[in-house]
């Protein structure tokens, strides 16, 4: 992931750091090839690509293009549906949620037994639709729908509780009919695991919120706003490779 970046000359680097871990979890075991994955947070889009591509979703042969004219893989999640495990277009904000609950809702009204898996972040959270689709999954019981919240406490002009708090956020996705279970170490693969498991008998669509790191696994890159922005020049590409080998 790293590598396509630093080819690019691109920003967004630790958005998709923060939320590895979380895609990760979901591609290698946790989803069927039938479940849907919807990147609310899409400018952590290479994060995507770089699962999917490992977990034999996408040609490892695409990432070479990234961010490159005429590439099927830009800065954010194609709308052209030429890539099968991208169903949607996704980056601007709120839209995550709406596109999921859409999608558990048409599943179950077809009979299809499918889960849907939504990874919002903490601007997903200040938009009003993203709470409109909360509540319309609320009301449909949608218990084949899962929103991942990638919690970082930043977002692109600062901290999150500085711009709009979101706290208490458990109490808000319970009050607005979820199920929640959170993963206090978001970027630990055994505290999404017990969140997931915690979650498991849920009769309605559930919430997981993960609290993680922004630009998690690089000392340089960690809790640090800049860095939703900023590309690597090649020492500091260097020193991130190091740093997320040896994590």
């Amino acid at each position: 992931m790293l590598q396509l970046h630093r080819r690019a000359n691109s920003g967004h680097i630790a958005s998709s750091l923060s939320c590895l871990e979380i895609l990760v979890d979901l591609c290698f075991g946790r989803m069927s090839a039938d479940d849907t994955l919807i990147l609310s947070k899409g400018h952590a889009a290479s994060a995507l690509y770089t699962v999917l591509s490992l977990s034999g979703r996408l040609p490892e042969t695409e990432l070479e293009t990234f961010y490159q004219d005429g590439t099927l893989l830009a800065a954010h999640p194609p709308c052209s549906g030429a890539i099968k495990a991208i169903p949607f277009g996704t980056g601007s904000l709120g839209h995550g949620l709406s596109l999921a609950a859409g999608t558990a809702f048409s599943n179950r009204y077809t009979g299809k037994h499918f889960h849907t898996y939504a990874v919002l972040s903490d601007g997903d959270c200040n938009e009003g639709s993203t709470w409109e689709a909360a509540l319309f999954a609320a009301q449909h019981r949608l218990d084949n729908l899962t929103a991942i919240i990638d919690l970082n406490g930043l977002q692109g002009i600062g901290h999150t509780g500085d711009i709009l708090n979101l706290e208490p956020i458990t109490d808000k996705w319970r009050a607005f009919g979820f199920a929640v279970a959170v993963a206090e170490a978001g970027n630990d693969f055994s505290h999404l695991a017990k969140a997931h498991a915690d979650l498991a008998a849920a009769t309605g669509p559930r919430c997981l919120i993960a609290r993680t790191i922004k630009g998690h696994g690089v000392t340089y890159m960690q809790d640090r706003m800049e860095w939703h922005y900023r590309p690597m020049d090649e020492a500091l590409y260097e020193q991130a490779v190091r740093e997320t080998a040896a994590g």
